[in-house]
C-alpha cells in the first residue's frame, strides 16, 4: 500500500506539473522577487523587453553568427562558432518567446488603458522578435503562440504558421504601429522617458524605427515575393512624411550597457570574466574580414581590432627562431616543420592578422608559441581593448541603423523601387556606418577607395557595417549570395548553414505533430548529408525556388 500510495502521489504530481506548465506559461516567467507584470506599470516592463531583444541580437551577431559570417573566429571552444557544429540541441527559441510573453503583457495593458504610444511600441517589438524567430528557424508558432493562458487545450501545442504568413503579419503590425505613432506628441499619455532605453520617449524616432523595420522585411522578401517587396518599398519611399525612416546614425536604435554586473555588461569584458582563457581571449578577428578591411584601407579595422604584438619575418638559414627588435625572425625549415605538424599557414603582415575560417588548428595559427586554447597569440589580432570593458560609447546593442536603411534603399534603387540613386544611398550608408563608430571624418579619404560598383559592393559594405550584429549579414547572404564566403576545411559542411535546427527539448519533443509538419515543408540541399530535413542546410520557404545562396 505504501508503494502504491507513493506511486499515485508521484503520478498526481507529474500530471499537475504538466497542467501548470501547459496552462499558464506567463506564471512561470514571473520573478517571485520582482513586480508581477499583471499589476505593474507597463513602463516598468519596457526596459526588460528592450534589453531582452538587444542582448539576443548581440548574442547572435557577436557570437556564433559572427563566426558563420567570418567577422571573428574562436581559438578556444570553437566548434559551434568556427565550424557550424550544430544539431537539434544547439539553439532554442525559448528566450525569444519569453520576450514575446513580456511584450504581450505590455501590449495588452496598453490596449486596456488606451495608451497608443505603448501599443505602437508593443507592435514594433512583437514584429522584431517574431521576425528574428522566422528568420532563424523558418515556420514557427505565431497566431497561436501566446494564447496558452486562455486555458484552451488546442493552444498548448500551437500550430507552426507558414513563414510567408508570419512576414505578412509582421508587415501589417508595423503599418499599424506607424499609424499609432503618428499622432501629435502631446496626445500620448503615461510616457516615462527614463524607462525608454532606446529613444527616451521620442515618438518620431520610434516611428522611424517601425518603418525602417518594415523596409527590412520588405527587402527580405525581394527575391521570393518581388511583387510584395516592390509595392511595400515603393509605398514607404514615395511618402517620407507618412513613412519617415532612420537616415542618420544619431537615430540608430541602440542600447548601451550599464556595466555593473555580468548580466548588464558587454559579453567579452574582462572585469567580471577574469579568466585567462575567458571570452575575450577566445575571440580573434577572422582573416576574411581583416583582409577585406585592409584592402579598402578601412578605418573601422583599428576601432574593432588590435594590431599584432609581434610580426613574423622569414630569414635565410636553418634553425633560426629568434626575436630581434620586436620581430620574430624564423627560417623556412622551422616554418615547414610547424606547418606539417599543425596544417596551418603563416601570415607575414606587420599590422593586422586574422585567423582563417574553420582551420583545423585555430589555436596554433601563425606560429603561435602559446598552444593552449584561448591563449594570447602575439601573431594574430585580438579584439580592440574596448571589448575588455563592461560598457562604453561604442559597446552597444545595435538593433537597426541608418547605415542598414541606406543600403536597403541602395539595393531597392537598382531595381527602380526607391527614389534616389543606388550610388547615393550606398555612399550615405558608408558615411552613416563611419559616423556610428565615431570616425565619420575619414569618409572623404575612404570612399575614393571603396566606390560603388553594384549590388555586390552594397552587400559587402552592409556586411562590414553589421559588425557585432552579424545576423543581418547572414540573412543578406542567404538572399543574395554575397559576400561570397567559403566554408573552411574543418567546417561541418562545405557550405555555410542556412537556418537553425528546431530544438529537441524546446520544440520537437513538446509539439511533435506541428513541428513535424513544419519540418516536412523544409527543402533538403546537397549539404544535408546524414541530417533529416531538420537541418541547418535545409531551405526554408524564403529560399525555396530562388537558387540562392546555393
Amino acid at each position: 500500500m505504501y508503494k502504491i500510495k507513493n506511486i499515485s502521489l508521484l503520478l498526481l504530481a507529474v500530471i499537475a506539473t504538466l497542467v501548470i506548465s501547459c496552462k499558464d506559461l506567463d506564471e512561470l516567467n514571473i520573478n517571485p522577487n520582482g513586480v508581477d507584470p499583471a499589476v505593474a506599470d507597463l513602463n516598468l516592463l519596457l526596459p526588460t523587453i528592450q534589453t531582452g531583444i538587444g542582448k539576443s541580437i548581440v548574442g547572435l551577431g557577436f557570437g556564433d553568427l559572427a563566426g558563420v559570417m567570418q567577422h571573428t573566429q574562436k581559438d578556444g571552444w570553437q566548434g559551434g562558432h568556427n565550424d557550424y557544429d550544430w544539431d537539434n540541441n544547439s539553439q532554442s527559441w525559448s528566450g525569444y518567446y519569453g520576450i514575446l510573453r513580456d511584450n504581450d503583457e505590455f501590449y495588452n495593458k496598453a490596449v486596456e488603458d488606451g495608451f497608443k504610444f505603448h501599443q505602437g511600441v508593443g507592435l514594433l517589438f512583437k514584429s522584431l522578435t517574431f521576425g528574428m524567430i522566422t528568420d532563424l528557424w523558418g515556420d514557427a508558432p505565431y497566431s497561436e503562440a501566446l494564447l496558452a493562458e486562455e486555458g484552451v487545450s488546442e493552444y498548448y501545442k500551437p500550430v507552426y504558421d507558414g513563414q510567408q504568413d508570419i512576414y505578412n503579419g509582421i508587415l501589417a503590425d508595423l503599418e499599424t504601429a506607424n499609424t499609432l505613432l503618428s499622432d501629435n506628441v502631446d496626445s500620448y499619455e503615461n510616457m516615462n522617458a527614463s524607462q525608454d532605453l532606446i529613444y527616451g520617449g521620442d515618438v518620431m524616432k520610434w516611428r522611424r524605427f517601425a518603418n525602417s523595420l518594415a523596409l527590412r522585411y520588405y527587402m527580405r522578401l525581394s527575391v521570393k515575393s518581388p511583387g510584395v517587396a516592390e509595392a511595400g518599398i515603393r509605398k514607404i519611399t514615395a511618402d517620407p512624411n507618412k513613412y519617415p525612416l532612420i537616415l542618420d546614425a544619431s537615430d540608430d536604435a541602440t542600447i548601451g550597457y550599464v556595466g555593473t554586473a555580468p548580466t548588464d555588461s558587454w559579453p567579452t569584458n574582462t572585469v567580471f570574466d577574469t579568466s585567462t582563457t575567458g571570452s575575450y581571449m577566445r575571440v580573434k578577428m577572422c582573416a576574411t574580414l581583416v583582409d577585406v578591411l585592409q584592402g579598402l584601407d578601412d578605418p573601422r579595422l583599428g576601432v574593432w581590432a588590435n594590431q599584432i604584438e609581434t610580426s613574423v619575418m622569414l630569414v635565410p638559414g636553418t634553425g633560426v627562431d629568434q626575436i630581434v627588435n620586436g620581430v620574430r625572425e624564423i627560417s623556412q625549415d622551422i616554418i615547414d616543420d610547424y606547418e606539417s605538424s599543425w596544417s596551418v599557414g603563416v601570415d607575414y603582415d606587420t599590422e593586422y592578422i586574422g585567423i582563417p575560417p574553420s582551420v583545423f588548428a585555430a589555436s596554433q595559427y601563425n606560429l603561435n608559441p602559446n598552444l593552449a586554447q584561448a591563449a594570447f597569440n602575439p601573431h594574430a589580432s585580438q579584439l580592440n581593448d574596448i571589448y575588455k570593458d563592461t560598457n562604453g560609447d561604442l559597446l552597444l546593442m545595435r538593433i537597426i541603423s541608418a547605415a542598414e536603411v541606406h543600403f536597403i534603399l541602395a539595393e531597392a534603387a537598382i531595381s527602380g523601387w526607391a527614389t534616389g540613386t543606388a550610388q547615393g544611398h550606398y555612399e550615405a550608408g558608408v558615411q552613416q556606418s563611419l559616423n556610428a563608430w565615431d570616425i565619420g571624418d575619414s569618409y572623404g579619404d575612404y570612399i575614393s577607395g571603396a566606390s560603388y560598383t553594384g549590388l555586390e559592393s552594397i552587400i559587402e559594405q552592409k556586411w562590414i557595417a553589421s559588425w557585432s550584429a552579424a545576423a543581418e549579414s547572414w540573412f543578406d547572404y542567404r538572399r543574395t549570395g554575397f559576400p561570397t564566403l567559403q566554408a573552411g576545411e574543418s567546417a561541418r559542411r562545405a557550405a555555410l548553414p542556412l537556418r537553425f535546427y528546431y530544438h529537441f527539448d524546446s520544440e520537437l519533443s513538446l509539439n511533435p505533430d506541428n513541428s513535424g509538419a513544419a519540418i516536412d515543408k523544409l527543402e533538403p540541399t546537397s549539404f544535408n548529408v546524414n541530417d533529416s530535413k531538420n537541418s541547418a542546410w535545409s531551405k526554408m520557404w524564403l529560399l525555396q525556388g530562388t537558387g540562392l545562396p546555393y
